[in-house]
């Protein structure tokens, strides 16, 4: 079988697949200096191998440039997490090697170095899996594949810039979003920002940013420091300190997020919420004595949980026993690996941290991923394996990869989208305190990409504990929302969360903004509501309508009593001497003057809008009739006084009837023109008062109702002028002066109610109206029948025909 050694490494968190072009007859290059060796290793027909930071520091050589450099020396300092890493990787090649359905016949081997966290120490583990241990070849083109686990950075997700890097974990683009979405979910609209100052920590927060504005969110600072910048770190700690924003969100590396956390606790700067990414919420490293009274109630997104069956027992018993044959106590007798890797031995009975684990199943998608796309390259199948003669290259694993879709186990499904990244899936932690005192990340929520818009993101919010150990809800903003009632101004050159709250405007109420009530509603007192608007009118209840109805029963009694006196003596000579049959139809109709008062009392309807104004009309008119034909039977019986005068006759009761009725008869035919053409109608004017509704009786034809007023004003003038004349006539019975004083008040109280009608707003035009009538009403009654009722009443002796004629002494 001839086949290109294809090499899969896991550099710095990622996975890096390199492929040797060179052909066998390429001339040796011997590599001057010691070949960097694996820490772990296995043979097999495809080798993928990887770098992780097992040893966490490493011991820097002198560089004098005089003298060979010594070795590097990692610390005996563990990162446990990172070899849990190299387990997982091997563990996942092993459980391939066994499949019979993922490549068969193929067996995988697996390189594994240990960069000790040093970037020198990484290129070397970087160029010994392109190019091999023992030799460097300078023919050597390398193509590489990687495949990150934990490379989240959204500057990656560019294929044109990166074209062969892929990712078993969502890219920041998700979880930046996802952070405004958790920030908005909790009413946080003031927030502090810190980020490290790396691509990591720029793109990040730049995301969020825009995400965040697009929230609604408001950023109080933006604030970044990189591990090596002390003097900013100091700087950013003092920002925290004086803002106003109790909430943070810290888009940092783990290895600024501790130095932010130390100097905190130096600082004595407890009570923030602090939002955190995947890099650092669930690192245990920063679970210190000290910092839960800073990290406290701490909420953040991590990579879910391993769920992987058999990976446990592996990490904690097979590994040992297949993976790593080596006994502490037999290490003088063991192999040259095992004396070079004594030291892991410590690391064997260590298992408190593999319920924890997170990122492994990221390591494990990553293998399988690379396994499956060879799966398809060289064309395996169950019955008769995979073309082992075939050669493959790193184009056509990159254009393999682009295409994967399985299964892992635990019923995941693997694959990447067009920038090379995985579905975003990410678990809500907060940190919470138990009982015994140990600090714990407890699940409090999901968000997962793959559900329906409305569905993605879910939070239990009862099971989160606050910083303090609150249950309560800690507050963040700017401004507190304004009360139901009021709007925002906003602050002269601040952010938008930042504002003042005015009330509303009268008749508007607020629920984004203040919004205008409909046209018969206002809005309550509070002005949080609208509400039907109060429909006003003279009612009966009211205080002025009772004194109004007073005066009109009052004047009702008063014409009543005048008729009964008059009717007790209508056979004494003053009442027949002022034509009792007009006097007593003029009572009558005052009245009904009186009494027509009372349909301007009441809620309009229809009917009563229309019986208003008509019984208005044509009452008067009677009553103005009766006082012309007085004025006319005045004059005339002066002129029968005159010799060989015979007028009497043409003006008899006949005449008087007739001309009372025909007068009134034309009123009649105005109203009922009136009421036929354009009838008045009960009308909701909202254009005197904003506030409330005035109902009343809109005229309908306006010309209508000026021209009943018009012809009852000609009749009184008419009445007023004839009067006028007769006033300085002889014998006592003349009541002519007495009819023109009724008229000129009759005429004034007219001429006064017009401008008053015009300009009395809602339910006092009404009462104007009622006024003038008991004004005209009272007047007429008292100037015309007041002397009359004073003979009959108090000077009876008066009431004689020789009294009449002014021939008493």
């Amino acid at each position: 079988m001839k086949m290109a050694p294809l090499l899969t490494g896991l550099f710095f968190m990622g996975l890096l697949l390199a492929c040797d072009t060179a052909g066998e007859d390429a001339s040796d290059c011997h590599v001057l200096g010691s070949p960097v060796l694996p820490l772990l290793s296995k043979d097999g027909d495809v080798m993928i191998g990887g770098a992780f930071s097992i040893h966490s520091k490493i011991a820097q050589p002198s560089l004098s440039f005089t003298e060979k450099p010594t070795p590097f020396t990692c610390s005996r300092y563990y990162n446990f997490e990172e070899f849990r890493f190299a387990q997982t990787m091997i563990f996942a090649i092993e459980e391939i090697n066994k499949s019979k359905h993922l490549l068969p016949n193929v067996s995988i081997g697996y390189r594994i170095y240990d960069n000790c966290g040093s970037t020198l120490s990484s290129m070397r583990a970087v160029m010994a899996l392109m190019n091999g241990d023992e030799f460097l070849n300078p023919q050597v083109s390398p193509s590489r594949l990687q495949i990150s686990h934990s490379a989240t950075c959204e500057c990656l997700s560019s294929r044109k810039e990166y074209p062969s890097f892929f990712r078993t974990i969502a890219s920041d683009l998700h979880q930046s979003r996802a952070l405004a979405q958790l920030v908005k979910h909790f009413g946080w609209t003031w927030v502090g920002a810190v980020n490290s100052d790396s691509d990591y920590g720029n793109n990040g927060m730049a995301i969020f940013l825009s995400a965040a504005q697009e929230e609604g969110v408001c950023v109080e600072y933006i604030e970044k420091f990189d591990r090596a910048e002390p003097e900013k770190l100091l700087k950013v700690v003092e920002v925290i300190r004086k803002s106003t924003a109790r909430v943070i969100v810290a888009f940092l590396a783990h290895v600024e997020m501790n130095n932010l956390l130390e100097q905190l606790n130096v600082h004595n700067i407890t009570g923030r919420q602090f939002i955190g990414v995947e890099a650092w919420i669930t690192a245990d490293s920063l679970v210190t004595p000290t910092s839960f009274s800073v990290l406290g109630g701490s909420l953040g997104f991590a990579v879910q949980k391993t769920n992987i069956s058999g990976l446990n027992t592996f990490l904690v018993k097979d590994f040992w026993e297949t993976d790593f044959q080596c006994e502490e106590n037999h290490i003088d007798v063991a192999s040259k690996s095992c004396k070079e890797n004594q030291d892991l031995m410590k690391l064997r009975d260590y298992n408190d941290d593999v319920e924890e684990l997170r990122y492994s199943s990221n390591i494990y998608k990553a293998v399988y991923a690379v396994a499956h796309s060879l799966h398809s390259i060289m064309k395996c199948s169950d019955s008769q394996g995979c073309d082992k003669t075939s050669e493959v290259k790193p184009w056509q694993v990159i254009e393999a990869l682009k295409q994967v879709n399985f299964i892992i186990k635990n019923g995941e499904q693997v694959w990447f989208d067009s920038t090379g990244a995985v579905l975003a899936r990410y678990e809500v932690v907060n940190w919470q305190q138990r009982s015994i005192g140990s600090v714990h990340f407890e699940p409090v929520g999901y968000y997962d990409a793959s559900l329906p818009p409305g569905q993605k993101f879910v939070l239990n919010t009862e099971a989160i504990m606050w910083p303090g150990g609150s249950k309560k809800l800690p507050v963040s903003v700017c401004s507190e929302s304004c009360r139901p009632g009021t709007y925002k101004v906003l602050e002269r050159g601040k952010p938008v969360c930042c504002f003042h709250c005015l009330p509303c405007p009268d008749g508007e109420i607020n629920s984004n903004d203040c919004n205008q009530c409909p046209e018969e509603y206002w809005s309550n007192q509070i002005r949080d509501a609208c509400v039907p608007k109060n429909v006003e009118f003279l009612s009966y209840t009211e205080d002025m309508s009772k004194i109004l109805m007073f005066f009109t029963l009052f004047g009702v009694v008063l014409t009543v009593t005048v008729a009964v006196l008059f009717l007790i003596n209508r056979d004494t000579p003053l009442v027949k001497a002022n034509n009792s049959e007009l006097s007593f139809l003029l009572l009558f109709s005052l009245s009904l003057c009186f009494l027509c008062s009372l349909t301007f009392i009441g809620r309009p309807t229809e009917w009563s809008c229309m019986l208003r104004h008509t019984a208005f009309g044509i009452t008067f008119v009677l009553c103005i009739s009766c006082i012309l034909g007085k004025t006319i039977v005045v004059l005339m019986a002066f002129k029968a006084t005159l010799p060989s005068s015979n007028v009497m006759k043409w003006f008899g009761p006949v005449q008087q009837r007739l001309t009372v009725l025909s007068l009134t008869l034309i009123q009649v035919i105005i109203c009922i023109l009136w009421l036929t053409i354009n009838p008045p109608f009960p009308f909701k004017n909202m254009k005197i008062f904003r506030e409330k509704i005035i109902l009343e009786c809109s005229l309908g034809s306006s010309l209508g109702f000026w021209a009943v007023l018009g012809y009852i004003g000609i009749l009184a003038v008419l009445c007023f002028v004839l009067a006028f004349l007769a006033r300085k006539l002889p014998d006592n019975f003349n009541e002519a002066k007495f009819i023109t004083f009724s008229m000129l008040i009759f005429s004034a109280v007219w001429i006064t109610f017009i401008p008053a009608y015009v300009s009395s707003p809602g339910k006092l035009t009404v009462a104007v109206e009622i006024f003038a009538i008991l004004a005209s009403s009272y007047g007429i009654l008292f100037c015309i029948f007041a002397p009359k009722c004073y003979i009959l009443a108090l000077k009876p002796e008066l009431n004689t025909k020789k009294s009449m004629l002014g021939k008493s002494k």
